[in-house]
């Protein structure tokens, strides 16, 4: 064995070891074959058939493991790929120290021998056996036995190589077939399509098969001349050899396209006839929906489509096929090319034109030879030709994009490239593709370096630039996105004002003449905005000029020309309208020469101006008609279409039906009215008096130096006083949506039926139309009525009960009843006793002849009837009507007579059953008669009771030593019944009927009748035992028993609200269930990065500060599910647990199935197959098999034929179901060892069907041996979990197998992770609906039962126009019990998932996709870029834009209020904000795009209204909110400084102005938070009822709701306006954990600071400067309540983050804080020295996106920057010492102390660096000095000029501000300073500035701490649900140390 050592190659120079790839630390007890460096894959099956065959045979193992290592270092000898080194060494050391050992135990000679008799003794013990078995059904085993085989034989070749042995024949015939079959016998996803497999039930459904025929037919395939044949070829396979796809991508396409056309075709024939042939109707449905896109692309750009289709019949199918799996293999290997579905479209166009001409024959002109493709057919050819160029294209421009740093406009986004397919021009590419096409093009300065020899630049300008559109930062996009809506409200606000001002000021003074001339004015002002509106649109586009065709480029100046035309027009007109014109048309006239007036001309030119708008306005009121001129591309209308919008591929023909039309016209135009009502009559109308007023009014004396003394009518003051309304008249709509929306969703709401059945009172009421609804909604209808449709229906959508002798409705009502119920019980929200409470017998008992209910309905019941019976008194008429009075009650007394009737029946054998039979016989006749009572003494019932309730006891255990008990009982009861019950008259007969049986007439001794019972075969007893026996004893023991009324159970208020709400879904309006098999098959889409799997024990164990574990934590919050849990699992505590694996498993997945794991995700979302396996068994189960149960065919799994139903049911839910989970990193994590990777496995062999794709990167060695680096390649993989095998003495090894794994072009995420991570996955979805689900979700299988009723509203229209593309579902957020903050955000977000988006899908037919659980049309979106967009930073949140698409691309979004997903939320004060920051972000983004920019212009006016209110409207109205606040305290400001409040204090205006507090009223309604509450608030009284609504809203209240709002108000103003102007949006991954922990003072400084401290610092100024200096009102209550809300913000912004902060204010704590926040302060920053390490990273990264800004971003940083400096020029004059002059002198001198003050700041500096050393004592003195000098000026001042403390304060507040300006302006020109030498400077004087900062917080916080009560009262305000939940946080932070310490000493 020669290759041991490592061969004399020198060794490559050493590299630094990544940790994490390695295979580091690999235990002894197993060398794993998962962890292998990425370049040695190959070697991984022989380490895993090492492991498996090592406890049978270790040294075979070590053979294999030897074999391996050689075959390790031939692949790489130098060790050149990462980790393999140290791979290779741990490996050698593993072999060196097993040789020995397993040389001693090797049973033949040498090893060759031991390995030849391994391999026979495999073959014949597993392969022959498995071939001869005669069910081949094993699949899994035969495949994984061949696999091992062939390893074996590899390495047995090896062995054999090294010892020169020959290999016998024998094995060598053996190994032909295995290596034969390993060929065919390959892991496969759902479809095994080898030959063997055809007899898996899968395959045997004829759909299936008739597909795979169809594909198979290949005749007339003209195939290349070196093929060779194999079997069962097919359609794809000649694609492949054609056109050179890669092999895995054909597979997986191979099954899409199976599995779609297969369940397409049993929809349309949903009974499928015996002979397998594909309908051609499914193949034309498929392609249909698959070519939509492509079809439209052609008409659009005026291509003949490629699609054409032969002449010959039989031909067709096989076309069709062609075309359709030519279009998924290009899909399918597109990579991120699948996000420009118009690039796909292109690129089909060329493919699919050459298929046609091979199959035509076509010749080519130029070699006479049959047409090839142009990218001929070898391997790979179609991912290396076509694929990777373009890729590289995308790439670069990502890579220019400096990950989103720089502009927008400076970089090509998906979007860009995709459009540049949208104009006739990307025909110039070329096919072949043209590598010097200008699509290829890098910009300008890449090509600097890349210039060719003789210096001439190669082709500058060739940069293809922005396509269509340019994503530019500025405000202005608000304005040009929905300027219809901005130009109407400015000219309302014109016409009221007009109208205000002039005659008697009501609105019906418009008629005067004079009035109305003035509001003519209003087209004017029109025409402007107009012209504002066109000039705005050149620019903001001025970078896309390059692509932009002529037409394009000709109406923007058309367009402005136009513009500008009626901006002069209108007005000349329009002056000439006067006799005695005002001062405006004055002038006019003056310029043109006054001749006479002609009124005329200017009514003429107003109807040519408004001609357009008469055309708009008629195609608004016929929907249809605009649809159709949209599509249209006649030339005429193509022209007028070209006027009114630039024409474009998307956004044409969005209009819905006219009713839908009518509705949402309806709410807008209300809304409308009320706001515009509003505004005039309280905020503008009251106003013009007073500032008529002021204006009379002249002001002579200024407090300050006036630069415009003379300014006419006091403007400064009309501007200060008028601004706050007008920003809040164009703010309040916003409120007026709220409102409304409240009001509509509410109706709604109650219109479809939410919140029926909301209490477990309600739901026992309709308890018994429940098995009603059940089998109408959840049961296929066998029978076919027409169904009642319309609203009557929904209101009175009632079940009939289900009459008792309907077995077959009760039995299916069982089974999903209970397979609910068990759910629960799984789940641990119910306990053991109320599980039987809950459940309905599952084994019918069909000798009862009645329904059985739930025990829980029944408990009590019976005890109550006994006493009833006892004191009724022989009155039997009474009696009878009590117990008919309780429906429940007189099921009960049935049952139990039926039961006890049956079991005494079925005990008794031999003589004793005549007596029996008799007795029961007489009481039959007894009942049947009715008098009963009358004839029997019911007093001793209770008796038979006692001894009846013992008996059944007895059963229950059901043991032989208990036999004596039972005989005596037995005897008991009989003399009860025949001594005490029935009178002595009846007994003489029975016991003669005795005497006669036994013989001896007469002369039997007494005792005769004591031995009853007593004979051997007298009693059953034991009775044998079923299933359904014990099930029946169990429930009649219960039944007896139960004393109490069951009233609360289920408890647990989790599962009450589940049933509720499951129980009230199913009165509401769905669609009628289709059969399992012919139901639309779907598959959910998970993306999973790096978020915990499954906490692991040290996780839930470890302690945070307070000394709270998870585990601890989760036991306090969910106490009654923790006993629940115990239960169980049968143990009594925590302990028990600790000592087996199982039990610690089952800990680890209690945990995790109650924090935001994948492992609660995956459960719930695999609930869909356990709902489907179920429905399929209600379906298909004859029968027998139905009465028998679901479960008995769970229990009897053994039988597991490819007949047996289970595996039926199965097979179906495989056809229609199919889960993928994308762990973008699971390779990565594999190799390195990760627990997440073992944690997944784990999943995967938990739920054998789930899939796993991941992103692979291989390094591959280089075959050029010069370069040392291996090139990395990425692979698209698809796993799934080793199917298990059924033989149980097989050891079970955790494995996954590769299905799939298909070449990228390069690394996969160029953009967003999420979408990207998204669409490399959605390749492996199947089926024809998909539902994204994010990993914070969850699911229940209640509602999974409903999933394939949602799926059939993909069938049906919703608004009569347009088939839905995507589902909304509502959701419900379970993390709001955690703390109030949590619970304050799940309630907002509850309501926006329910009552918010009800009212968007409908009415107002605006619902786009936020965030999961939404379902796609699956087909519509992969045609039309996939369920996200991925372009870096513009698509921040990326599920909106997949509303937008698919809402552009005439799709349609509808509502579903009857089936919910649960969704978590963030739940720490931090966290929240960072999710609400990445909103706004998100927000300000979208503002920018494209697609907001269309959807504004295309929608037609009032749905534009929705769109803008309820996307980007809301943040921008919230930025307003704010903003109006500071106009307001400036203009105070400007008024109080400048002594013109002074002057006018006598005028109303300034006094008491009634408009303004109105004003600032609506301002805090939404700085509060109540425009959240109020939606909030409906939909809580909808579902819980009004009085909880109530009582929740003033709980919030108590607890501080509205500082969390105002605080988040905040947040959103912050990141929405400064995304706006300079961006620096990132994806913030909000952390998911739940324990709440405190976060430090550092944190919270750094995360606040700039959103929220530093505005309420300059907001307290402005206050306290009011406070100070105003002369105002102070009495008034107006102004009390004003300025209160503006210091609560003040307060809240300052304060709420520690407010929130669990335990904020302990004293401990605070130290902590205040010693980290020093240590932060002073630390220096530095390269590689992170933000939370030391204040200056931290502030050079804060003002990074000022970088990146543009010129335009820092003129406006710098202009906002300038109001800081009015503080030090309006203070300056109030000084005591200025009293009495106002010359500008004193505003310089005051510079001049600014610049002294700094220069000897700067010299002390300097001085401090160069003297200090030398010079040190010098330097001390100088420093004394200038002290010593700053005291004595400061005395002198106070002493001579007099000034005063109030002075001193005062220059603060003035001299602050003008710092902190001057800082903003450095920051802003940080290059200029940088260059002048002054940064440090700056950075000393911030770092003084945070200092204060960080004391005036940090003082009343610690203030506060040193008393003790205000900590205890924040842990009792943060955690709420201490009363509700009984968790006691002070006991958690207390007792738990003591707990501790305690466990320690033991």
């Amino acid at each position: 064995m020669s290759s041991r050592g490592v061969g004399p190659d020198q060794p490559p120079p050493q590299r630094r070891i990544m940790r994490t790839q390695t295979a580091g630390n690999l235990g002894e007890s197993m060398f794993d074959s998962e962890v292998v460096p990425s370049s040695l894959s190959e070697i991984a099956p022989i380490l895993r058939v090492a492991n498996e065959v090592e406890s049978s045979n270790p040294r075979v193992a070590y053979l294999c493991r030897f074999y391996a290592f050689e075959k390790a270092h031939r692949l790489d000898p130098t060790s050149s790929g990462r980790g393999v080194r140290q791979f290779k060494t741990a490996l050698l050391q593993r072999l060196e120290r097993e040789n020995a050992p397993t040389y001693m135990e090797r049973g033949k000679k040498s090893d060759a021998r031991e390995m030849q008799s391994f391999y026979q003794h495999y073959y014949k013990k597993y392969i022959q056996a498995l071939q001869n078995a005669a069910d081949k059904a094993d699949r899994a085993q035969l495949t994984k036995a061949y696999q091992t085989a062939n390893v074996l034989f590899e390495v047995l070749k090896a062995v054999n190589l090294t010892e020169s042995m020959e290999v016998d024949r024998e094995i060598l015939e053996a190994q032909d077939k295995v290596a034969e079959k390993t060929q065919i016998y390959v892991p496969y996803n759902i479809l095994p399509l080898d030959p063997d497999s055809a007899n898996q039930a899968i395959m045997r459904y004829p759909e299936i098969q008739a597909a795979v025929l169809a594909l198979r037919y290949t005749r007339g395939l003209p195939w290349p001349n070196e093929h060779n044949k194999k079997k069962d070829e097919d359609i794809l396979d000649w694609l492949q050899e054609m056109f050179g796809f890669q092999k895995d991508n054909v597979a997986n396409q191979r099954e899409h396209l199976i599995l779609l056309l297969a369940n397409v075709h049993i929809r349309q024939f949903p009974k499928p006839d015996q002979q397998p042939k594909l309908d051609d109707r499914a193949l034309t449905d498929v392609m249909k929906k698959l070519f939509k896109n492509y079809k439209r692309w052609c008409k659009y750009l005026d291509r003949k489509s490629s699609l054409w289709l032969p002449t010959i019949q039989q031909d067709v199918q096989q076309r069709k096929l062609l075309y359709m799996g030519l279009y998924l293999l290009i899909w399918g290997e597109a990579a991120n090319l699948r996000f420009m579905p118009e690039c796909l479209c292109y690129i089909y166009h060329h493919m699919a034109f050459e298929l046609y001409g091979m199959l035509a024959g076509n010749v080519s002109p130029m070699t006479g030879e049959n047409v090839k493709p142009a990218y001929g057919g070898e391997d790979e050819a179609f991912l290396r030709k076509v694929v990777t160029p373009i890729y590289e294209v995308i790439a670069r421009e990502a890579e220019r994009s400096k990950r989103g740093k720089s502009k927008h406009s400076q970089w090509r986004n998906y979007d860009d490239l995709n459009e540049y397919f949208w104009s006739v021009d990307c025909f110039r590419l070329g096919w072949p593709m043209r590598a010097d096409a200008d699509f290829f093009c890098l910009p300008i300065e890449r090509l600097r370096f890349e210039k060719s020899e003789d210096n001439k630049p190669a082709n500058r300008d060739r940069w293809l630039g922005k396509v269509n559109f340019v994503e530019i930062r500025s405000f202005w996009h608000i304005f040009r996105s929905f300027d219809r809506m901005w130009s109407f409200f400015i000219l309302c606000l014109q016409v009221m004002i007009i109208v205000a001002w002039n005659g008697s000021g009501n609105p019906s003074s418009i008629f005067e003449v004079d009035v109305f001339k003035k509001v003519l004015s209003v087209f004017i002002t029109a025409a402007i905005l107009k012209l504002g509106q066109a000039i705005l649109d050149v620019i903001l586009n001025w970078k896309a000029r390059r692509s932009m065709s002529f037409h394009v480029k000709l109406r923007y100046i058309l367009k402005v020309v136009s513009a500008a035309a009626w901006v002069i027009v209108l007005p000349v007109t329009y002056a000439y309208t006067w006799e005695n014109p005002p001062g405006f048309a004055q002038t006019i006239k003056s310029w043109f020469g006054s001749t006479a007036n002609s009124p005329s001309l200017f009514i003429l030119a107003v109807v040519i101006y408004l001609s357009p708008n008469m055309l708009s306005a008629v195609l608004f009121l016929f929907p249809f008609i605009r649809r159709v001129l949209e599509r249209s591309n006649y030339r005429i209308v193509m022209l007028i279409m070209w006027w009114s919008q630039p024409r474009l591929y998307v956004g044409r023909g969005m209009h819905e039906s006219a009713f839908s039309l009518f509705k949402y016209t309806l709410f807008w135009i209300l809304l409308i009215i009320t706001k515009l009502a509003f505004s005039f009559y309280i905020e503008i109308k009251p106003l013009v008096g007073p500032t008529k007023d002021i204006m009379r009014v002249r002001i002579t004396d200024f407090q300050w130096h006036e630069f415009f003394p003379r300014a006419k009518n006091n403007i400064g003051v009309v501007i200060a006083l008028w601004a706050p309304i007008i920003l809040v008249y164009f703010m309040d709509a916003q409120i007026w949506y709220a409102i409304f929306s409240t009001i509509f969703g509410g109706i709604y709401g109650a219109f479809r039926r939410l919140g029926e059945i909301r209490t477990l009172g309600m739901l026992r009421s309709r308890f018994q139309s429940l098995p009603g609804a059940f089998n109408g909604c959840l049961i296929p209808e066998e029978r076919s009525e027409p169904k009642k449709k319309g609203l009557r229906a929904t209101l009175s959508r009632n079940f009939a009960e289900i009459p008792s002798n309907k077995e077959k409705e009760a039995a299916r009502f069982a089974q999903l009843w209970n397979k609910v119920i068990t759910s629960f019980r799984e789940e641990d929200l119910i306990s053991d006793r109320e599980m039987n409470l809950l459940l309905v017998p599952y084994w019918a008992d069909r000798d009862l002849g009645l329904i059985q209910w739930p025990p829980f309905l029944l408990a009590s019941k019976i005890p109550i009837a006994l006493d009833m019976a006892k004191d009724s008194n022989g009155k039997d008429r009474e009696l009878k009507k009590r117990i008919e009075a309780d429906d429940y009650m007189s099921c009960a007394v049935k049952e139990c007579y039926a039961s006890f009737r049956n079991i005494i029946k079925f005990l008794v054998q031999g003589n004793e059953k005549r007596v029996i039979d008799d007795i029961f016989s007489e009481v039959d006749r007894h009942i049947e008669a009715g008098n009963l009572i009358s004839e029997y003494k019911m007093s001793s019932l209770p008796s038979l009771y006692d001894h009846f309730v013992k008996l059944i006891k007895y059963l229950l255990d059901n043991k032989q030593e208990d036999r004596d008990q039972v005989v005596i009982l037995f005897q008991d009861m009989l003399e009860v019944v025949t001594r005490d019950i029935m009178m002595e008259d009846h007994i003489s007969s029975l016991v003669e009927s005795v005497h006669g049986g036994s013989g001896h007439e007469g002369l039997v001794p007494l005792e005769q009748r004591y031995q009853l019972f007593a004979s051997s075969g007298a009693i059953r007893f034991p009775a044998p035992e079923t299933e359904a026996w014990k099930e029946k004893i169990k429930r009649l023991y219960l039944l007896l028993t139960t004393k109490e009324s069951a009233m609360d159970v289920p408890s647990n208020l989790e599962a009450r609200r589940r049933i509720s709400f499951f129980s009230n879904s199913l009165f509401m309006d769905m669609p009628e269930a289709p059969k399992v098999r012919n139901m639309l098959s779907f598959s959910v889409l998970t993306p999973y990065y790096t978020e915990e799997v499954l906490f692991s024990l040290r996780d839930l164990e470890i302690h945070n500060e307070d000394g709270v574990s998870i585990l601890f934590y989760l036991q306090k919050i969910f106490p009654d599910e923790w006993t629940n849990f115990l239960e169980r699992v049968k143990c009594n505590n925590e302990e028990e647990l600790k000592g087996s694996d199982e039990l610690e498993e089952e800990l680890r997945l209690w945990a995790s199935y109650r924090g935001q794991t994948l492992t609660r995700t995956v459960r719930g979302m695999m609930y869909y197959r356990k709902a489907l396996e179920l429905q399929a068994f209600l379906d298909m189960a004859k029968h027998e098999d139905l009465m028998e149960g679901y479960k008995a065919i769970e229990l009897n799994s053994d039988d597991k034929g490819e007949r047996s139903l289970l595996t039926q049911c199965q097979a179906v839910a495989d056809m229609k179901f199919t889960y993928v989970v994308s762990c973008q990193l699971y390779g990565i994590h594999k190799r390195s060892g990760d627990a997440r990777a073992q944690d997944i496995l784990k999943l995967m062999t938990k739920y054998p069907s789930l899939r796993v794709a991941y992103i692979d990167e291989v390094e591959e060695p280089s075959k050029d041996r010069s370069k040392k680096i291996n090139q990395k390649v990425y692979y698209s993989a698809l796993v799934k979990a080793v199917p298990k095998s059924k033989d149980s003495s097989i050891p079970v090894q955790n494995l996954d197998q590769v299905i799939y794994r298909i070449k990228l072009p390069g690394p996969a995420i160029l953009g967003e992770g999420k979408p990207e991570n998204q669409n490399h996955a959605i390749i492996f979805t199947r089926g024809e609906g998909l539902q994204t689900i994010d990993m914070n979700q969850d699911n229940y299988m209640e509602e999974a039962l409903k999933m394939r009723n949602l799926l059939q509203e993909f069938l049906k229209k919703h608004d009569g126009v347009r088939y839905p593309s995507i589902l909304g579902l509502r959701e419900h957020i379970f993390t709001g019990s955690v703390s109030s903050l949590a619970w304050f955000m799940s309630n907002q977000e509850t309501s926006f998932v329910t009552i918010g988006q009800r009212l968007l899908a409908n009415p107002l037919k605006v619902r786009f996709h936020y965030g999961h659980p939404d379902v796609f049309d699956r087909l519509f979106h992969l045609t039309r870029g996939g369920v996200s967009k991925a372009s870096k930073i513009i698509n921040l949140s990326e599920d909106i834009f997949a509303g937008f698409n698919s809402t552009l691309r005439e799709g349609n979004v509808t509502h579903h209020e009857y089936i919910q997903v649960g969704k978590g939320r963030d739940v720490g004060l931090n966290q929240i904000s960072m999710f609400e920051a990445k909103i706004a972000n998100g927000n300000g983004e979208q503002t920018l795009s494209r697609d907001l920019y269309r959807l504004g212009h295309r929608f037609d006016f009032f749905r534009m209204l929705s769109c803008y209110f309820t996307t980007i409207g809301f943040y921008f109205s919230t930025l307003i909110t704010v903003l109006t606040v500071y106009v307001f305290l400036y203009g105070r400001l400007y008024l109080v400084l400048s002594g013109l409040e002074e002057g006018l204090i006598t005028q109303p205006a300034i006094r008491d102005n009634k408009p303004l507090q109105v004003a600032l009223a609506s301002q805090s309604f939404v700085q509060l938070g109540f425009m959240m509450s109020l939606p909030m608030l409906m939909e809580i009284g909808l579902e819980r009822g009004f009085r909880t609504a109530l009582s929740e809203f003033i709980l919030m209240q108590l607890q501080l709701a509205p500082v969390f709002f105002t605080f988040s108000l905040g947040t959103k103003t912050h990141y929405y306006g400064r995304t706006l102007l300079h961006g620096g949006a990132k994806y913030r991954s909000t952390g998911r954990g739940f324990v709440v922990f405190h976060a430090k003072f550092a944190d919270n400084y750094r995360l606040y600071s700039r959103s929220h401290f530093v505005k309420g610092i300059e907001m307290m100024i402005l206050l306290i400067v009011y406070q100070i200096f105003g002369q105002s009102y102070r009495g008034a209550v107006a102004y009390i309540l004003i300025t209160i809300s503006m210091w609560f913000m003040v307060g809240t912004w300052l304060f709420a983050p520690f407010l929130f902060n669990p335990s904020g204010f302990e004293w401990q704590k605070i130290v902590d804080d205040w010693t980290d926040w020093n240590k932060w302060i002073s630390n220096r920053g530095g390269i590689g020295v992170p933000p939370e390490k030391s204040w200056e990273s931290w502030w050079e990264e804060e003002q990074e996106h000022l970088q990146h800004s543009g010129k335009r971003g820092i003129i406006a940083e710098i202009v906002l920057a300038l109001r800081f400096f009015i503080y030090q020029y309006g203070l300056v004059y109030h000084l005591k010492m200025t009293k009495h002059t106002k010359s500008f002198l004193v505003y310089g001198v005051s510079w001049l102390v600014i610049f002294l003050v700094l220069f000897v700041m700067k010299t002390v500096s300097v001085g401090r660096r160069k003297f200090s050393a030398n010079f040190q004592l010098v330097f001390r003195l100088i420093k004394g000095l200038i002290f010593l000098t700053f005291i004595s000026i400061l005395v002198t001042l106070i002493a001579l000029p007099h000034m005063t403390v109030r002075d001193i304060i005062v220059c603060i507040l003035a001299f602050m501000p003008t710092g902190w300006g001057m800082l903003l302006i450095a920051q802003a020109l940080k290059p200029v300073i940088h260059r002048a030498g002054f940064w440090g400077s700056v950075r000393t004087l911030a770092r003084g500035y945070e200092i204060v900062m960080g004391l005036l917080l940090f003082t009343p916080v610690a203030f506060l701490a040193w008393f003790p009560f205000v900590s205890e009262f924040q842990t009792r305000m943060l955690f709420n649900q201490a009363f509700s939940r009984g968790l006691q946080i002070s006991r958690i932070l207390g007792g738990q140390r003591k707990d501790r310490s305690s466990r320690n000493k033991e």
